[in-house]
């Protein structure tokens, strides 16, 4: 793929350090320069058989604009003077003025690397000949775009080119932000290389001259290491206020391309147009959109003709109906890795997921008159009764055992618990991890909340008593208390949480690194977000992708148990059932207000009565003392204790109906 390049048009008036006007900048050559040059690439010697100043005198119109060029930069001379005799035996080989070289001939004279360019010049050159080289093409507007060079120093090329003291000017401020958002200082040659690079690109050492275009640009098609340094350098820019908003994520985008190839492209803007017309929460939508692509894919399986809404049938709906009841896992999704449960047949929960999206989507389209009422969304896409049959409440708690080892590790992690295999360095301080172990273990949150708490969450009912004092859970007279934003089923609330949980998390907030402010997407809000760490908020799939397996590794506790893999959520669902199951539990309504629940319904679907609570249960009712007792009043016993006749009946047993 071809690389787009900067012009040099680009080229800001606020810096112009050569005057570039004063040279005659044909790209042909005069016939004596053509016989000098000729001669030089022949000889072995860098400036050829004769002396220096006759060879100079010779092509005088070209050597004089790159002697300006190589006296305004810094540097050792004789790496100049080597610069200058490979230029021209460029010149020589090329038959033609650097003034006309293309963007190719340049990539030909300094190499893709710098092996390439000993190959070229072999010994006539030193190593920083090509640097030099590049400067100069640079400085007189011949060198439009130095990724020709490949993954060339860009520092050394910068300071060349602009001078040290420009650069450090622009390097040190996104640096320093970068610091104070918890990067480490001596881990930034990457950003102070691609700074350098966006200098270089843009033709300007100023960074407020710098653009979000150009830093989506330089992301396209480059490495992981690049692409972060590009965000990263971005949202410095948006603190330092030089840009508007942060770059896009060039590789979502590229993901929505790959998941629309194989559907109709009628379909694929119907569902886009009803994601953006929507008013459904960005996650239900985007769960819906993947949704609704499958069933794209199913109708260019299955029935290509039909390409857009308006073409559905009843008949055609019915027929959905029973595809989505006998699909399997990942038939219709986007090429990519395949599910643990790839090839299996869909859950109930799934599959009326699927139905309901369909019948939300058509009801959408017929309300907001896009195509016709044709059939009842309702009806046709209703969820069928054997698969409602299947769908009811199953928490899935974990173990008790198991949760008792993962809380004991979650509440004693060390900074070795977070080293991968194989490293010596972490990403997120070992504070932050246990205060997010401990709410993760502790509040019963689901994973969105959790990552969208925000800083001064937690508050103490006495505050006078010091967080530091705080060594114990269920303190009477300092009551900890946990704000929870905005969730699904309802608003912010407030609820009680273990003593333990408030100390971690203060902890975590007195070392934490000033941090910008990010967009909460449900509200709207600008909010510091408590997790969030090097201007990054955390993102939901640390937790089942980092936090969970590093605890369940310290604790000796498998991945995944009878009732599935260890997620997040299923904290939710043990914490509630073992409040719902405790000596002094709570009851169904206060469970529900502690986790937010807007419905006793959604609770339900949480709690699970333990088979030891049932055992109490079933004694404490006395099912059969209470009719042993109801069959010993029906004894006889003044017959028995006055000692009747052998033979007569004296117990009787009320069968009912008068028997």
């Amino acid at each position: 793929m071809k690389r787009a390049t900067v012009p040099a048009t680009a080229c800001k008036p606020e810096w112009l350090p050569m005057d570039i006007g004063k040279y005659r900048r044909s790209p042909s050559l005069t016939t004596k320069e053509q016989a000098v040059l000729a001669e030089l690439v022949r000889s072995g010697r860098r400036w050829g058989e004769g002396r220096r100043e006759e060879v100079l005198r010779g092509v005088r119109q070209l050597a004089d604009p790159l002697q300006d060029a190589m006296s305004s930069m810094d540097g050792d001379e004789r790496s100049k003077d080597s610069a200058l005799a490979a230029v021209l035996r460029g010149c020589g080989r090329e038959e033609t003025s650097f003034w006309g070289w293309s963007l190719e001939t340049w990539s030909r004279v300094l190499g893709p690397n710098q092996a390439e360019f000993f190959k070229v010049n072999g010994p006539l050159v030193d190593g920083d000949a090509r640097q030099y080289m590049a400067a100069a093409g640079y400085l007189l507007g011949c060198l439009t775009d130095i990724r020709v060079m490949g993954g060339c120093k860009r520092v050394p090329l910068a300071n060349k080119v602009f001078g040290t003291p420009a650069v450090e000017s622009a390097v040190g401020p996104v640096k320093g932000i970068l610091t104070r958002w918890g990067y480490s200082s001596t881990k930034l040659t990457c950003v102070d290389s691609t700074v350098c690079e966006a200098l270089l690109l843009n033709r300007s050492p100023d960074l407020r001259d710098l653009s979000g275009d150009l830093l989506v640009e330089m992301r396209h098609g480059a490495g992981d290491m690049k692409r972060a340094c590009c965000l990263q350098i971005a949202r410095a820019l948006v603190e330092l206020g030089y840009l508007a908003e942060v770059i896009p994520d060039g590789r979502r985008e590229a993901g929505k391309r790959a998941e629309t190839q194989g559907i109709a492209a009628s379909w694929v803007r119907a569902v886009t147009e009803w994601d953006a017309t929507s008013t459904l929460a960005r996650s239900t939508r985007s769960h819906a959109r993947v949704a609704l692509l499958e069933a794209g894919r199913w109708l260019a399986s299955q029935h290509p003709g039909v390409t857009e809404p308006a073409q559905w049938t009843s008949e055609l709906a019915v027929r959905f109906v029973a595809a989505v009841d006998q699909a399997k896992v990942g038939q219709y999704a986007a090429r990519r890795a395949k599910a643990p449960r790839h090839g299996l047949p869909l859950s109930a929960r799934s599959k009326s997921c699927y139905l309901g999206i369909m019948r939300t989507f058509f009801n959408d389209c017929q309300e907001w008159g896009w195509i016709p009422r044709r059939f009842d969304p309702g009806r046709v896409f209703a969820t069928p009764r054997s698969v409602k049959a299947l769908i009811g409440p199953s928490p899935r708690t974990i173990r008790d055992d198991s949760w008792a080892r993962l809380l004991w590790a979650g509440l004693n992690l060390v900074t070795e618990d977070l080293r991968p295999a194989g490293t010596s360095s972490i990403y997120y301080p070992v504070e932050m991890v246990r205060a997010l172990a401990a709410v993760w273990l502790l509040s019963g949150l689901r994973s969105d909340e959790i990552v969208r708490l925000r800083v001064g969450c937690v508050r103490w009912q006495n505050e006078s008593a010091p967080a530091s004092t705080l060594t114990g859970c269920g303190r009477a007279e300092s009551v900890c208390l946990l704000d929870i934003p905005v969730n699904k089923t309802g608003t912010a609330f407030t609820k009680p949480v273990d003593a333990i949980l408030g100390s971690t998390v203060q902890a975590w907030e007195h070392i934490r690194p000033v941090q910008p402010a990010f967009l909460d997407r449900k509200t709207g809000e600008l909010v510091h977000f408590l997790f969030c760490y090097r201007a990054r908020p955390l993102p939901r799939e640390y937790l089942n992708c980092s936090l969970i397996p590093m605890l369940c590794r310290k604790a000796g506790v498998p991945l995944t148990d009878a009732r599935g893999p260890i997620t997040s959520h299923r904290a939710r669902a043990t914490i509630a059932s073992q409040l719902f199951n405790s000596k002094n539990p709570m009851t169904l309504f206060e469970l529900q207000a502690w986790l937010g629940h807007r419905s006793p319904v959604s609770t339900q679907s949480y709690v699970a009565l333990t088979p030891a609570r049932l055992i109490d249960a079933y004694a404490n009712a006395g099912y059969l003392d209470r009719n042993v007792r109801a069959i010993e009043v029906l004894v006889d016993r003044d017959a028995v204790k006055s000692t009747v006749v052998a033979g007569q009946p004296w117990r009787y047993y009320d069968l009912g109906h008068s028997f």
